[in-house]
């Protein structure tokens, strides 16, 4: 049990077996940082490509690495991280930790279930159509591509079921479908196809408990890639190229829209602590299209730009989160 005599001990998690490693590493390192000067310890645990879990240079069980921590912040991203598995371990050994429980993570990671769960829940959020494929699905796969081109149009967006930061995410047309939903089935084992909409990409950050609201929205900020990206792709998430605009450039009812469905999508999903869902602003509505359950706290993420936005602190988000971190 904790003894405030002494400083509260925060284990920050980072690194991972997954495709979005380098990101974690620099989410932790800048947890790490807002943490140096304040009144917790901290113990920096890095898990390694191969999943091992190292603390201080050793490779250590999670029951080991974690013997003296009070509360785990979870800096992973993507698969292992925000999927449902650390959670799960942390559940175990009940302590307590930042973001979403392990049945909310595994739904949100999923863009399938995510999508299917709203619209059981909902018939206010709007999504672009979409269909799952599987490996398994690859001797139907040609009649498959043909009902896609009847019922989404010219233009698609092919995607992983899982991850994020855009990672294996290819936008392609009638002509090309076939061969790319190939090249992504030989990466992964589902995809998810999508009729593209064109219009705004825009993205909207909920915390709770914060200002005295159970769910604050932050303000919606507006992405525009940059005229060498044709959408706010890996390659330019963290270079700097992408303009930001905070707060975005959208109509109050859109503004207001947004904000409502991403408090929306946090609740129904059953989400906690924070999240930062992605929408498309089109002439015909604002469309969801994923959720972070776990949103990038790098120097260029955009959770952290909007908390600034409204006067907050990146300090202040991680100290925020670590006090009303739970079970």
């Amino acid at each position: 049990m904790y003894n405030p005599s002494f400083k509260k001990r925060v284990a920050v998690l980072r690194g991972g077996p997954s495709d979005e490693y380098d990101v974690s590493m620099q989410t932790g390192a800048g947890v790490l940082r807002a943490l140096s000067d304040s009144p917790f310890e901290t113990q920096d645990i890095v898990i390694s490509k191969k999943g091992e879990w190292l603390s201080r240079g050793f490779v250590k069980t999670p029951e080991q690495a974690l013997l003296n921590s009070d509360v785990v912040f979870i800096a992973l991203h993507g698969a292992y991280g925000e999927d449902g598995t650390v959670q799960r371990i942390l559940e175990r050994l009940s302590l307590p930790f930042t973001g979403s429980n392990s049945f909310a993570s595994a739904i949100a990671i999923n863009k399938a279930l995510t999508k299917d769960h709203l619209k059981k829940h909902s018939t206010s959020i709007l999504m672009p159509p979409h269909m799952k494929l599987s490996k398994q699905e690859s001797p139907n796969l040609i009649q498959h591509v043909a009902t896609i081109k009847e019922l989404f149009g010219p233009e698609y967006v092919i995607k992983p079921i899982g991850g994020g930061s855009s990672i294996g995410t290819v936008l392609t047309n009638q002509y090309d479908l076939y061969k790319n939903i190939v090249a992504a089935l030989e990466q992964y084992d589902e995809i998810l196809v999508e009729k593209r909409i064109q219009g705004k990409e825009a993205t909207v950050g909920v915390i709770e408990n914060y200002r005295e609201k159970k769910y604050y929205s932050l303000p919606a900020i507006e992405i525009v890639p940059p005229s060498s990206a044709q959408f706010f792709s890996a390659d330019v998430k963290y270079t700097g190229e992408t303009e930001e605009i905070c707060p975005g450039r959208f109509t109050r009812d859109e503004k207001e829209e947004l904000m409502n469905a991403a408090k929306l999508v946090h609740e129904i999903l059953g989400l906690a602590q924070y999240s930062r869902s992605d929408f498309v602003v089109a002439n015909d509505g604002v469309y969801f299209l994923e959720v972070n359950t776990l949103p990038g706290l790098t120097t260029e993420s955009l959770f952290p730009k909007s908390i600034e936005a409204v006067g907050g602190s990146y300090k202040e988000l991680v100290t925020h989160l670590i006090s009303t971190a739970s079970r």
